[in-house]
């Protein structure tokens, strides 16, 4: 397997985690059950809920131990997709925390979270992040661009359902958009405050979305255009009112709220 194709990248600089090294479950097809208008990968190829080995624990094995993995803070999962679509998640995660003794993260989008083999294999990582960027089953379809067969309610009860059941470190991360009116901020709290998560993350579309989708997305923490490949720059909202909802969301929840370190 050559450089580019390698299930391991990085490491990459993270604002929430430090010096993160990659682990891609999902291989060099692009698969995914959200294909989410800022996706740093660009366009979602292959848009599924369907679980499968898509990168063999063996091969993520291999590409580990032909890197220097030694130096970073953590193992994270995440990748060319939905890292919760690989049939071997659970597999993967006990491998490389027996190989590393790193603590590992996986970043998921949460839309699995409502099968228990799923929250059973989350719940072998040291940290799980959980996206949640609307409020509403239009919101979410309007944002992430979700499949066909979406359902928003089982969305949140998988959720919460593997908040109450997960002895790690809970996280949930919110790309804004745009300002946030009153009614979506009350339900955000709403919903927050019933997963109890250790930490909120309010995230910016800071990195350029690649015009057709792009392999090196999968670590491109760079926001500089050194690119050899099309890309187009996100409007982000004003730091101001960023920095407004997260005072308000911490004032109502307690639950503490961080920014990226630009604003």
């Amino acid at each position: 397997m050559n450089l580019h194709s390698s299930s391991v990248y990085g490491p990459v600089t993270s604002w929430r985690y430090g010096s993160s090294l990659g682990i891609d479950p999902i291989g060099s097809i692009s698969t995914c059950s959200f294909d989410c208008v800022y996706c740093q990968l660009g366009e979602i190829k292959r848009k599924t809920r369907d679980r499968a080995v898509y990168v063999t624990t063996e091969q993520i094995l291999t590409d580990l131990q032909q890197v220097d993995w030694q130096n970073s803070d953590i193992i994270t999962l995440s990748g060319n997709g939905e890292p919760t679509l690989a049939l071997n998640l659970g597999e993967i995660i006990t491998t490389i925390s027996q190989l590393t003794k790193k603590p590992t993260l996986v970043l998921t989008n949460g839309t699995l979270l409502n099968l228990p083999e799923v929250r059973e294999a989350l719940n072998l990582a040291s940290k799980v992040s959980i996206k949640l960027d609307g409020t509403d089953f239009d919101q979410v379809r309007r944002i992430n661009r979700s499949v066909e067969d979406f359902n928003w309610s089982e969305l949140i009860e998988g959720m919460q359902t593997f908040a109450e059941q997960y002895h790690g470190e809970l996280s949930i991360q919110t790309m804004i958009l745009s300002p946030w009116n009153a009614q979506t901020l009350n339900r955000y709290t709403e919903i927050v405050s019933t997963l109890t998560p250790q930490e909120i993350q309010l995230n910016l579309p800071l990195r350029p979305k690649p015009l057709v989708h792009q392999l090196d997305g999968r670590g491109n923490h760079s926001t500089d255009g050194n690119r050899p490949y099309q890309v187009r720059k996100l409007n982000c909202v004003n730091a101001e009112v960023v920095e407004g909802i997260a005072f308000t969301i911490n004032h109502i929840t307690n639950i503490p709220v961080r920014l990226p370190k630009l604003l």
